[in-house]
């Protein structure tokens, strides 16, 4: 694992409250450049398979409906988690965070994920 992908994680795993699991994946190929859980029965990889099919689909709404606009996060709230997708600026790679909402902030954790996806964004 590249050193700056590594130091992400960590800073994920440290400082998000409510950490559950994180990836960054590939769009173009859906290669999952890293991905670590903190709970044995998650895969995260999994999910970012199934969370790529999501942000393709949404960039094709954003096509069909003539929208000129790029997605910047996807949010999907479950009983008990907060899951969000949030795409590179130039739409390359996403990240995929699952938080538990019992001990998460989602206005800490979106700050939190944006200031350490800058790093990435630097690196990829």
């Amino acid at each position: 694992m590249s050193n700056f992908l590594e130091e992400f994680v960590n800073d994920i795993k440290s400082n998000v409250p409510g950490y559950i699991a994180v990836s960054v994946t590939e769009v173009s190929t859906g290669v999952c450049y890293v991905s670590h859980s903190g709970d044995k029965n998650f895969d995260p990889e999994i999910a970012s398979a199934y969370n790529l099919e999501v942000v393709k689909a949404k960039k094709n709404a954003i096509k069909a409906l003539d929208i000129d606009s790029q997605i910047e996060d996807i949010l999907i709230t479950l009983k008990g988690q907060i899951h969000l997708i949030d795409v590179a600026e130039n739409g390359e790679y996403f990240i995929y965070l699952a938080v538990d909402s019992t001990n998460a902030n989602l206005g800490m954790t979106r700050a939190l994920l944006r200031r350490y996806k800058k790093d990435i964004s630097k690196n990829l």
